[in-house]
């Protein structure tokens, strides 16, 4: 009988627990393991951390799919949407200190669980601000004016031959100026939907309880101090605030029946926001006379759902956050983010960490190899590859490093109902 081959040693870097050599002015540092949990391209984060960490992918939709090495040894991960990590997952990793979200929205990480246990979790919110609010406006133009299904029509062979066959096809377009634009969730994304939509003629109204007093007079806007007036006033109402357990299912059949009949509605932030079965029902009857969502209840989205079945709805793949710039961009700032870790203190030298609050004190404010001062790296000591293989998932084979790479989301950082305050209402998923 032949024996089982061993698996084979995933190549990185540099090997693990290498020293990088003598660091100018402080002492010899190990290289930090960094792993991206799930996905399989590291060439945009690599130059970034190359000359600071070991960097390697696992490609894992799950903490059981992770390889043993980095659940032992990475001190950071980075992750897009697809894996989740609960409290139970987290307690999974041995060595961990910083989470970085590729991306905007943490509703699949437990920050608390990971505040408790030393380990920072950063977004990134500043990233494809544009993408977001131009894709929303997109989706609302194509709702009002009815282009993505007359494109169809004439996909489709339809013949327009008079004013009649425009009339009867172009039914339920409508004119945008004078409407009202009920944006929820006044953040980033937010603010670029309301100037764009002025441009329009939209008449813009906001919802956004963490905002001082005065910024809807700074940015020209009507501000409205409750969901149900807010629902109430609007033509067309977009979501723009991030998903946490507050806020779940924020429009749903009882805050459906608060909106105008015949409103539009379109979510570019979380699909937990809306209850897709209610919204399919109002669809159905006719209350909500037509849906533009960017993002699902579950991802990715199955053309066999309810809602795919739903008159008068645009439904597109979490996309809003895309263009090759932002996914750049995105990247970028998180490997930056990781990097600002390993070479100073956590929390305080990062730039976006969502869960000081709940750090303990005994955890606070060391570095990311355990002592209290910064990891005073200087600059490159030694060449390293940019070419990575994957940590292989217990009992399988490595292999070789693709340019595939999950979808992020973008979304934002407030919630209709949350009673937490935070510095940012909203921002791209």
């Amino acid at each position: 009988m032949d024996k089982k081959k061993p698996l084979k040693r995933p190549r990185m870097d540099a090997p693990i627990g290498a020293r990088s050599g003598p660091i100018a002015n402080g002492p010899m540092h190990a290289r930090p393991l960094v792993a991206l949990l799930d996905g399989r391209d590291c060439s945009v984060e690599m130059p970034i951390l190359k000359d600071v960490a070991t960097v390697a992918f696992c490609d894992a939709q799950s903490t059981q799919e992770i390889h043993e090495k980095v659940l032992n040894e990475a001190v950071g991960a980075l992750m897009w949407h697809t894996i989740t990590l609960t409290k139970e997952d987290l307690e999974k990793f041995k060595a961990l200190r910083i989470i970085v979200r590729i991306g905007s929205g943490v509703d699949n990480v437990d920050i608390k669980a990971a505040g408790e246990m030393g380990v920072a979790v950063c977004n990134v919110p500043g990233y494809g601000v544009e993408e977001v609010a131009d894709t929303t406006l997109c989706l609302i133009l194509n709702l009002y004016r009815r282009t993505y299904w007359l494109a169809n029509m004439v996909r489709e062979g339809k013949k327009f031959q008079g004013p009649e066959q425009v009339r009867e096809a172009a039914a339920g377009c409508a004119r945008i100026r004078g409407d009202t634009l009920g944006i929820v969730g006044l953040g980033r994304v937010g603010t670029a939907v309301a100037l764009r939509a002025k441009a329009f003629g939209f008449n813009v109204i906001f919802y956004d309880p963490y905002l001082p007093d005065g910024i809807e007079k700074s940015l020209g806007l009507t501000r409205v101090y409750t969901l149900q007036d807010l629902l109430f006033q609007s033509d067309c109402v977009s979501l723009h605030c991030t998903l946490n357990e507050h806020n779940h299912h924020l429009i749903n059949e009882y805050t459906i029946k608060q909106m105008r009949p015949g409103a539009f509605l379109v979510n570019t932030a979380r699909g937990g926001l809306v209850d897709e079965n209610a919204l399919a029902a109002a669809l159905k009857d006719g209350r909500i006379r037509a849906a533009a969502l960017d993002v699902h209840e579950n991802e990715p989205f199955n053309a066999l759902s309810g809602m795919a079945d739903s008159p008068n709805v645009i439904c597109t793949p979490h996309a809003a956050w895309y263009s090759d710039a932002s996914s750049t961009e995105l990247r970028e700032m998180a490997a930056s983010e990781i990097r600002r870790a390993i070479v100073g203190r956590i929390p305080d030298s990062l730039r976006n960490c969502v869960n000081k609050e709940y750090f303990v004190s005994s955890n606070y404010g060391e570095s990311i190899n355990g002592s209290g001062s910064a990891y005073n790296y200087t600059g490159p000591i030694v060449p390293h590859s940019t070419t990575l293989e994957p940590l292989p998932a217990p009992g399988s084979v490595p292999t070789s490093l693709s340019s595939a790479h999950a979808t992020p989301h973008s979304t934002l950082q407030e919630a209709a109902n949350h009673m937490t305050p935070k510095p940012e209402s909203s921002e791209v998923h």
